[in-house]
């Protein structure tokens, strides 16, 4: 079981750290930076890009959803998920780095104007969990903060908040149902955990995640 106690104030400032990340790591990009490959086979920035900021519209549904009792699902269908990450490539600099910083602004409005029982309130994921909407700025922080180092512009896991490394790593952990890990320092072992390079010789290969 996961030993990491994590509050929705603590996600919701992990969320805004990997927040900053991205979009300090975008801020100058061109064209050319947005083109540049990614640890991520295949995808380039812009492609992670427009994943995260299709992410926060995809997350203020959900949002729409505990506040209303309409039934909002993140996607239509798994093709409009894929649409959006495809879209990254085709928009200019200036209009992806619009579209990551205006989605981010609106999705923490959204969550702050959520009341204590509205984030009590179930809502369906993607993967088709009932969650409570609590559930959201964690499901946000780690795809800012993961994908933040994807983007290979020089962040790193080491940059992370440490409460946040501990929170991945035990989540993972037990979706990936290990029962030990390596001795080894948070930021090293999210990224093996993670299936992000590492530096952990002696750890069996994992698959991707998130």
């Amino acid at each position: 079981m996961t030993g990491t106690v994590r509050t929705v104030a603590d996600a919701r400032a992990w969320a805004r750290t990997g927040t900053e990340l991205m979009l300090d790591a975008v801020a100058d990009l061109d064209g050319t930076g947005f083109s540049a490959s990614t640890a991520l086979p295949g995808w380039t920035r812009a492609h992670v890009a427009a994943h995260v900021a299709a992410n926060a519209d995809a997350l203020g549904n959900l949002v729409h959803w505990a506040v209303t009792g309409e039934e909002t699902p993140m996607y239509a269908s798994a093709e409009e998920r894929a649409e959006g990450i495809a879209r990254g490539p085709a928009l200019s600099a200036d209009e992806l780095r619009s579209w990551l910083t205006a989605s981010a602004h609106r999705l923490a409005e959204g969550f702050d104007g959520l009341t204590d029982e509205q984030w009590r309130h179930e809502v369906v994921t993607a993967q088709g969990r009932t969650v409570p909407a609590a559930e959201l700025p964690w499901m946000r922080a780690r795809e800012v903060c993961v994908h933040a180092v994807d983007l290979a512009t020089g962040a790193t896991f080491a940059d992370l908040p440490e409460g946040f490394l501990a929170a991945l790593v035990d989540e993972i952990r037990d979706k990936r149902a290990l029962t030990g890990l390596p001795g080894r320092p948070l930021p090293e072992l999210a990224a093996w955990l993670s299936g992000r390079p590492h530096p952990i010789a002696e750890a069996p290969a994992l698959g991707p995640w998130l």
